[in-house]
């Protein structure tokens, strides 16, 4: 009876080629193919490493399509890695319903750990880290946007988030609106990079760092939120949201002395808020 192969989920570099471990260079090696997001990016980090294990293209796109196959492969005795463009696969990234199919079939799946953007970011970010919550990539769409960030103005957990370059500012602003300006707050750009940059501070204080320097809306980012506090904090960010709310539909003073009496924080909190930071 033939034993089934095992699928590898291997983490490659996010930046710094110096990441890629011995063990995963091994795997990758090894293995019978590499199932890969963008076989052209993955190609040249493996040409670096002299690795010549031929590539599968799964992404998005095609992995519903694909999986059976790559399992069928499993069954028949291969072993497969499975690698994204950068970082661990599966976090942001396609994999999961091949991961899923694998185990589904009885194929072992194994982890061959190693970078990710969130869990360096967190490492170096001065946060809460006993406790924290990744919510990937916020929605592009403005309002969604901002839907999702109030909806999240009360967690207590630290807030991770994945952004590009040409949103970052926006999200910034948005998250100001959401959060508060004195939310704490960390902006990790171009993580083991050569212009790899950590900003900290308030909101406030990323707003302006970021509007004052081309350099910072450049580059990939991780944005770390502090919590909202058991007291203070989650009766402002509850106040934001319900005032967001009021406003739609009443003069900004009654929505604010509304929003203050039902959730107990400040009205000069909520007052000065603009008719568009409630959209």
């Amino acid at each position: 009876m033939q034993h089934p192969g095992t699928l590898f989920v291997v983490a490659t570099p996010i930046g710094n080629l110096g990441d890629m471990s011995p063990r995963a260079q091994d795997i990758l090696r090894s293995v019978a193919a590499i199932c890969a997001e963008d076989t052209r990016r993955s190609g040249q980090l493996l040409a670096h490493f002299g690795i010549a294990t031929p590539l599968l293209a799964m992404h998005e796109h095609n992995e519903d399509a694909i999986a059976q196959k790559i399992v069928a492969r499993l069954l028949a005795g291969e072993s497969l890695a499975l690698v994204s463009d950068a970082g661990t696969p599966l976090v942001s990234d396609p994999g999961f319903r091949l991961v899923r199919a694998a185990r589904a079939a009885g194929v072992k799946v194994s982890p061959v750990p190693g970078p990710s953007a969130l869990i360096a970011a967190l490492s170096v970010a001065g946060l809460p880290s006993d406790r924290f919550v990744f919510e990937g990539f916020l929605p592009a769409k403005a309002s969604a946007r901002r839907e999702r960030l109030q909806a999240l103005a009360g967690e207590p957990r630290t807030l991770i988030f994945y952004e590009s370059s040409h949103r970052i500012a926006d999200t910034l602003d948005d998250a100001v609106v959401a959060f508060g300006a004195l939310r704490p707050a960390v902006l990790a750009r171009e993580l083991t990079k050569l212009f790899e940059t950590v900003l900290d501070g308030t909101l406030a204080d990323l707003v302006t760092a970021v509007a004052g320097d081309d350099n910072q809306r450049k580059g990939e980012f991780v944005l770390l939120v502090q919590g909202a506090g058991e007291d203070a904090d989650a009766k402002v960010a509850e106040g934001h949201r319900l005032y967001a709310k009021l406003a739609e539909h009443l003069p900004p003073s009654t929505a604010a002395k509304l929003a203050a009496e039902l959730s107990g924080a400040p009205r000069k909190a909520l007052y000065g808020m603009k008719d568009g930071d409630a959209s």
